[in-house]
Order: structure tokens, then sequence, then C-alpha cells
């Protein structure tokens, strides 16, 4: 069968992943169908390679996977890592100093490490969300960078919903130009290395596989998946999404609990007149 797209890459939580529960199945036998058909199906996600893995798996994916916004990016099989986006120890550093001052929870990634400076409620909810268990710093988690020496692939800050827009324009403020810093979540502000934006990680992953960027879908839900949805062929948005992400898409489909995705691939991936 001939796809009119051959390449769907799909944000996970908020846009594959329901609110409340993990995959439906009703994107879940669209996904294999596609790629039982010959398209290639892929996660670009802000999670941990640990957190996705399982998910990538229960899909029946092949090939690579992309997380920390894209930073990373291994193969689900073997798990060799075939893209490695860090921040540098010293700017991690700087970084890390810069949001103890302001008391903040801070979040560092390093592969399948994750370092958190606060037990509190916040990490609780993030270990729940992502199914995952962070090693406790003390509060001055530079220390602990500095220590070990960490070029970490993220930073994240996690804070309130209605802290949220004033810590991204405050960080973004402080190191502008100088990294990627953006939001998935109203909890969330996310520090990458520059050019390990979701846009990167689908050039990648088109060249990758030799597909033309005209022949790729990418589907997201919020800020941190608008370079993806502006590289890929057709940029879609999840009704369910940000505001300023569905304006900018090329196409709004289903929220992630009315099946989006499938509407998606039934639509674009297969030419359905739906």
């Amino acid at each position: 069968m001939k796809l009119p797209y051959r390449l769907i890459v799909s944000d996970f939580d908020g846009t594959l992943r329901q609110t409340e529960r993990g995959i439906s199945d009703g994107n879940l036998s669209a996904v294999e169908k596609y790629t039982e058909s010959g398209g290639i199906f892929a996660l670009c996600t802000g999670r941990m390679p640990i957190s996705i893995l399982p998910y990538a798996r229960q899909l029946g994916l092949k090939g690579l996977v992309a997380s920390y916004q894209g930073a990373l990016i291994s193969d689900i099989a073997s798990g060799k890592v075939v893209r490695d986006g860090r921040i540098p120890f010293s700017d991690a550093l700087e970084i890390c100093l810069f949001l103890q001052e302001r008391d903040l929870h801070i979040h560092v990634y390093d592969g399948d490490l994750l370092y958190v400076n606060k037990d509190d409620a916040f990490r609780a909810w993030y270990e729940k969300a992502c199914n995952v268990h962070g090693i406790l710093t003390p509060f001055e988690i530079s220390e602990t960078v500095r220590e070990k020496k960490i070029s970490p692939h993220k930073i994240v800050i996690v804070c309130k919903a209605e802290e949220r827009d004033e810590l991204l324009r405050c960080v973004s403020e402080k190191f502008a130009g100088r990294f990627y810093i953006t939001t998935s979540t109203e909890n969330l502000v996310e520090i990458v290395a520059c050019g390990c934006d979701k846009g990167g990680a689908l050039r990648y992953l088109a060249d990758y596989y030799g597909i033309p960027l005209a022949q790729t879908i990418a589907i997201g839900d919020n800020y941190n998946d608008l370079p993806m949805l502006q590289a890929a062929g057709l940029g879609v948005a999840v009704e369910n999404g940000e505001d300023t992400l569905k304006k900018k898409a090329g196409f709004v489909t289903r929220s992630c609990d009315d099946d989006g995705v499938a509407y998606v691939i039934r639509k674009f991936g297969f030419g359905e007149n739906i």
C-alpha cells in the first residue's frame, strides 16, 4: 500500500496517551495497522527513556524513540543512543545555582537517572505520572551536579500552574539564546541544549529513515510540540491542546480522549475520506 505520509511522529502525554489512562485500544489498533502497512510511527516526548520505552514496546514499535524533547534518541530494541544532546557541565551548574536562589523544585536528568532536590507533593505527583523514581539530593542540587560532573540532558522546574508563565519568562530572560527553554504542561518549565527541540528530532528521524519532510506528520498538544509541527509536512494539534498550538497547526484532530491520533492515521496516514 502506498501511504500518503510515511512517517508520523507523535507526542505522548496529552496526545497519544489519554488524560486519566494509558493508550486507548483505538489508538493502539490504528498504530499497529499503520506500521503493518509500511508506515513508520515514532514517539517524541519530554519523558525519560525508561519512562517512554514501555509504551513504545506496548505499541510494538521498532526503530528509534526520542526522549527529553529529542535531546536523546535511542534504538528501542538495543538501547543504543544515536543522538546525545546535553547541557554542558559548567552551564548546568550555573542554571542550578540560579534556580536554587529562587527556592525552586528542580529536576536534573542524566540518561536514566533523575535527581530531585525536594521531597514534596510535586515529587510524588511526577514520579507517579511518569512511573519513575528520583534520587533525592540536598536542596543545593548544584553540589550533586558538581560532585558527579553531570552534563544533563534536561533540567526542569516543577511549579504551581499559576507560577509557570512567570518562571518561564524569568528563566528565558536570564538565559536568552543560550538554551532551548519551553513548557510541556502547566506545572513544568524545561531547559535543554540549543537544537534539542522536537523539530530537530523530527528532522533527525526523517533523515534516518530516508523520508522527505513533506511526507511526515507531527502530532502534539503543547508549546514544546510547536517546533516539530512546524518542521513536518503536516503539523497536527489535538483538540485538547493549547490554543496557540491549534492556531498554528495545519489541522486540529480529536482530543487525546477521543482517539485523536487514530483519526489522523485514518484521515492522512491512509487517506481515508472521513
